[in-house]
């Protein structure tokens, strides 16, 4: 029998872990980041979701458990800002905000797609709070994401990069509306607009050769 990898197990686990977390949240009509900043206590909440957790996925739980060695540490990590504050998150490479009622799948659509916003590490932070609260507030488009500061064997170089979702690539009039929205933040630089069908087929952007469908 293979030996168990607890190291591999427990990065998964708190991926899944703080998603279900959001989730069970957003249930409630609370939000983390807002939890975390505001000061409220959500230890009951958290400790809930995970007792839900280890009985949905108990050798997660017991690989998390085996990392952080009790749910303070985990809640602790979350109020410094780990899953909250892209320099701050060491344990996920990602850190995802749907809008209302946008639900997770749909930024896996294959007519979705994304702004692409790369950032200097010492500016992600603050763009990517203007950029989430402005997806809460159903600003943008279906869901906004941001690269932490997690090392990823997948990254060029040390920027961090936002991704901004619209819900269908084709719909030419709802993509320039975020882009122009996206200017009414401040982000006023030319960005390109990036369809899943070329994520999924695994394109990127090589000398030579440009995959972004839309540049503005």
């Amino acid at each position: 029998m293979a030996e168990v990898d607890y190291v591999a197990l427990a990065d998964v686990g708190y991926g899944i872990f703080e998603h279900l977390l959001n989730k069970g949240l957003r249930v409630q009509g609370k939000y983390l980041f807002s939890l975390v900043e505001q000061d409220v206590d959500f230890k009951a909440d958290l400790n809930a979701i995970f007792q839900q957790f280890a009985k949905d996925y108990p050798q997660l739980a017991e690989a998390l458990i085996g990392r952080f060695k009790n749910t303070n540490t985990i809640y602790d990590m979350i109020l410094t800002g780990e899953g909250v504050v892209p320099s701050k998150t060491t344990q996920m490479y990602w850190i995802v905000q749907d809008a209302p009622e946008s639900p997770p799948e749909a930024i896996e659509d294959e007519n979705a797609g994304k702004w692409l916003i790369f950032q200097e590490p010492d500016q992600v932070d603050a763009s990517w709070k203007k950029l989430r609260d402005a997806t809460v507030a159903g600003e943008l488009g279906i869901s906004s994401k941001v690269s932490t500061a997690k090392p990823n064997p997948d990254s060029r170089d040390n920027r961090k990069v936002i991704y901004v979702y619209t819900k269908d690539w084709a719909d030419e009039a709802d993509v320039m509306r975020v882009r122009q929205k996206l200017r009414d933040l401040g982000f006023v630089d030319r960005i390109g607009y990036k369809r899943n069908i070329e994520t999924f087929a695994g394109e990127y952007a090589k000398k030579g050769k440009r995959v972004t469908y839309y540049s503005a």
